[in-house]
């Protein structure tokens, strides 16, 4: 049974940081491409960013291109959303998803994804 399980999120002002982290219960966890989403109140979930099985392609939404930084380790099980300069906009529940690799490239795209965490809250106030 795959679990993913997010934990980082929290209140922070305008301009602050969060670092957010997703606990992989996979056994072959480099054959997965992992991404972030989040969903605003009353909006559809959103990609917001994505890496490569092997950490070498990353892409990001516009909206946070420059301000956040997508990272995994493989040893670790685990992947990272460093988020800086964080905006009221940005404010939502952000989602971990893994999905089997049969690229080797980053997927962007909801139905690409085969695993989703709960999701944990980030607030940024103005």
């Amino acid at each position: 049974q795959v679990q993913l399980v997010e934990s980082g999120g929290g209140l922070v002002q305008a301009g602050g940081s969060l670092r957010l982290s997703c606990a992989a219960s996979i056994r072959t966890f480099g054959s997965y491409a992992m991404g972030w989403f989040r969903q605003a109140p009353g909006k559809e979930r959103e990609f917001v960013a994505a890496i490569s099985r092997s950490g070498g392609s990353i892409y990001y939404a516009d909206s946070v291109k420059g301000r956040f930084t997508i990272s995994r380790g493989n040893a670790q099980n685990t992947v990272y959303l460093q988020m800086n300069s964080l905006k009221p906009e940005d404010t939502g529940v952000y989602y971990c998803a893994a999905g089997y690799g049969e690229t080797a490239g980053v997927l962007t795209e909801r139905y690409e994804y085969d695993y989703w965490g709960q999701g944990t809250q980030v607030t940024v106030s103005s």
